[in-house]
């Protein structure tokens, strides 16, 4: 997903294609839900709901007048989003009818994710990380990331255990649901912007094509810069990291074995 209506959809062995949305407004979040649809949150407060295969795509309203910034489909398939003024707002029936829930903050939400059925975590600005227990009926905020750090990408495992990062190279990882942080070491000083994990580790991605893979506290490059495009989004298939980032980037990284090797192509806008 990207801007200016630009959806890719790619299938097994074949090529990357283009699919035709008839919108040029830019798309900021996506999530696979449980019904093997796909939800795509786009700048004017619309969320894109998907067919199966990912090939047609509906827009839905979403009634409310802040900045929207996040979605995710939770595993009993409804729809969250999350954006400014600490809003949070979900839907049950497809997109029918909306419920709002607000902690009355003047803090964009960043990213929002559930870790079980129960559990969800979201990330906002200022540092703030907040936690719902029951669904996402009730919310709190349960601790913050030091010097009010400003959150670009978060991972958490479980309530207790999350990773941050953002501007600096900076990566912060708490295991008492962000009550204490720590900053782990890194070997950048360049922006992070999304966190990936895999069945071989979690991984960043950062500015001018910056990759990272942890190893205990500690984080190191498996691919020094070498692009000046950042990269915003990725998934790991098939022993790979494929990365997507600026200027219609798209990264093929070998993370297994070491060393990694880079392939860059770039996406037809055409």
């Amino acid at each position: 997903m990207g801007n200016d209506g630009v959806i890719l959809r790619k299938a097994y062995d074949q090529e990357w294609m283009r699919i035709d949305t008839a919108t040029h407004t830019s798309f900021i979040d996506v999530d696979l839900c449980p019904d093997q649809r796909f939800i795509a949150l786009s700048f004017d407060n619309a969320l894109w709901v998907s067919d199966p295969t990912a090939t047609q795509w509906t827009p839905v309203e979403i009634p409310t007048e802040e900045q929207l910034m996040t979605a995710t489909c939770a595993p009993d398939a409804s729809w969250w989003v999350a954006g400014s003024f600490s809003s949070i707002l979900h839907s049950s029936d497809e997109g029918n009818s909306w419920q709002t829930t607000s902690l009355e903050e003047d803090a964009i939400i960043t990213q929002l994710a559930f870790v079980s059925d129960q559990q969800a975590v979201a990330t906002a600005e200022y540092g703030m990380i907040i936690q719902s227990q029951d669904g996402g009926e009730s919310w709190e905020i349960t601790g913050f990331l030091p010097d009010e750090f400003y959150p670009h990408t978060a991972y958490f495992v479980s309530l207790e255990e999350g990773w941050v990062a953002g501007l600096n190279g900076f990566i912060y990882h708490t295991q008492d649901a962000g009550e204490t942080w720590s900053r782990q070491s890194t070997d950048t000083s360049l922006p992070l912007y999304q966190l990936v994990a895999s069945e071989h580790g979690l991984f960043a991605l950062g500015d001018n094509s910056t990759v990272l893979k942890r190893t205990g506290d500690q984080w190191q490059t498996i691919q020094p810069p070498s692009t000046p495009v950042y990269l915003r989004a990725g998934v790991y298939l098939d022993g790979q990291l494929v990365a997507a980032g600026g200027r219609g980037s798209l990264f093929s990284i070998d993370t297994y074995p070491v060393p990694a090797q880079l392939i860059s192509q770039e996406a037809s806008d055409d």
